[in-house]
């Protein structure tokens, strides 16, 4: 059964815009087909300080895989493109990539690992304008 899966992505590190082309490539050969990306924003850091801008966008993907297995393989596709830690408690750091999974269908998940739909998209302006914009 296909399932629809949207993700926010964002990089400060690096050659941004490269990575996010490369962490959509990969996310295309190991979870689904992409139906639709947004056009790239920047945006300051929130919650933490740097001088490094993120560019940001959101892509809606078409899966047959669960959402904990999409999970693993957004968080394995994050470490193959050079991010160390994973924010915690509210503590970020400048980041090559970030990958977020937002929606999954009308799923409702809210576990250790995973919190569908995510958390934090309307206080996020960075996710709710890339995401508004395929949404429609």
């Amino acid at each position: 059964m296909e399932h629809h899966l949207y993700i926010g992505l964002g990089s400060n590190l690096g050659n941004r815009e490269n990575l996010i082309r490369e962490a959509l490539r990969l996310i295309e050969l190991n979870i689904g087909s992409i139906a639709k990306t947004s056009r790239f924003i920047e945006t300051k850091p929130l919650g933490f300080q740097s001088e490094h801008l993120f560019l940001n966008a959101a892509a809606l993907v078409v899966t047959t895989l669960t959402p904990h297995q999409c999970l693993a393989v957004t968080q394995h596709i994050e470490r193959m493109l050079g991010r160390k830690q994973k924010s915690k408690n509210g503590v970020y750091h400048d980041r090559p990539i970030d990958i977020d999974l937002l929606l999954y269908d009308d799923v409702h998940i809210n576990d250790n690992e995973l919190t569908l739909p995510h958390p934090r998209i309307e206080e996020r302006e960075f996710v709710s304008i890339p995401l508004k914009e395929i949404l429609q």
